[in-house]
């Protein structure tokens, strides 16, 4: 199959795939985002219903296009979802190509580009490729004692979307970060909440000094600070207006040390003091959602990509967008995913250009 040089394939049309394709059209490129569902807006619609950005909307916007309204408002799931799909017709009245429905299954490379194969199984190819699908389709459970013998329903907070969501009086929800707090604080209006996690809850103020913490991000250059360890990205602390401290001060939830054990519908926490549980939310986070470059021989152990700054340590052609810490603490987030494309794209479109130079000569 002849490879098109001044074609990339973008896997994912959420956030970080549409920033790409942004990100390609100022290079002369031509983009094709392929995404797996039938709407242009990533894994938004699919989070919890109540979900509001931690960010306002004046840090939330991907390049060349703002939200509408105040800039001041944390935007909510359903806003968030719009607004991406009015960013990806954007896109392809520049010239972006879009197809839903379009699942990738695996990915192999060539000589001068990569060949991806779709569900169904038509090919495409092109000089380059991006890997921005995401984490939300996979999900990490990891192996806490007893999870095999409780009786109750045990959810992700990748499945859960309200209160009804779970069943029973007593809900124990697993994890110590935002989505953990957020879930933990609505299920207490209507449930017994026990926020069960291995370390002790980190609030940040969401407004110090009456400004919005991202206010200061941009202020002080955080959010362009470069990664740590970017197969091991830090745990990031909760933030909050007040009201989530305060809830846990109240006592409207409890935080306990994680579980030693699950047993039946009774759970056994490190003092040796057991209850009845009815249900479990794991609120653990994601893993990089990437099985389909596993021929390309990309993927650690772990299913993490062998990458430096979204850029592959294996194939030249090949970048990632959507990580955790990839260049910054903002890199998988609406606000930083922008400059992240920039410069993964600047350096595919170089490389593509030199390929072209080669094949001609």
């Amino acid at each position: 199959m002849p490879i098109d040089n001044d074609r990339v394939l973008i896997v994912g049309a959420g956030q970080s795939g549409l920033a790409s394709a942004h990100a390609a059209l100022e290079h002369g490129l031509r983009p094709v985002l392929l995404e797996a569902s039938r709407r242009a807006a990533g894994s938004w619609p699919r989070y919890y219903d109540s979900l509001t950005l931690f960010s306002p909307a004046r840090y939330s916007s991907l390049p060349g296009m703002g939200f509408d309204g105040d800039p001041e408002r944390y935007p909510r799931r359903d806003e968030v979802g719009s607004y991406l799909e009015r960013y990806a017709v954007a896109l392809i009245e520049r010239g972006a190509e879009l197809r839903t429905g379009a699942r990738v299954s695996a990915a192999e490379a060539g000589r001068q580009g990569f060949t991806v194969r779709l569900e169904g199984g038509e090919q495409l190819s092109a000089g380059a490729l991006i890997a921005a699908s995401g984490s939300f389709g996979r999900p990490h459970r990891p192996a806490l004692p007893g999870l095999d013998t409780f009786t109750g329903p045990v959810l992700h907070v990748a499945d859960y979307h309200s209160p009804t969501s779970l069943p029973g009086e007593h809900v124990i929800v697993v994890g110590a970060g935002n989505s953990a707090v957020q879930v933990a604080h609505e299920l207490a209006s209507q449930r017994r909440v026990t926020l069960a996690s291995r370390v002790p809850i980190r609030f940040v103020a969401q407004r110090p000094l009456g400004r919005d913490l991202h206010f200061w991000f941009r202020v002080t250059g955080f959010d362009r600070l470069p990664p740590a360890r970017a197969e091991a990205p830090p745990a990031s602390p909760v933030l909050d207006d007040g009201r989530y401290r305060r809830a846990l001060r109240e006592g409207r939830y409890r935080r306990r040390p994680i579980f030693a054990r699950l047993d039946g519908d009774q759970a056994t926490w490190p003092d040796g003091s057991r209850e009845r549980v009815d249900a479990v939310l794991l609120a653990t986070g994601y893993r990089p959602n990437l099985a389909y470059l596993e021929r390309l021989g990309v993927l650690g152990a772990d299913g993490r990509p062998r990458q430096r700054h979204g850029l592959s340590l294996m194939h030249v052609g090949l970048g990632y967008l959507g990580l955790e810490w990839q260049r910054t603490p903002s890199s998988n987030t609406l606000r930083g995913v922008g400059a992240d494309a920039r410069h993964v794209m600047g350096v595919l479109a170089r490389q593509l250009r030199g390929t072209r130079q080669r094949t001609r000569a």
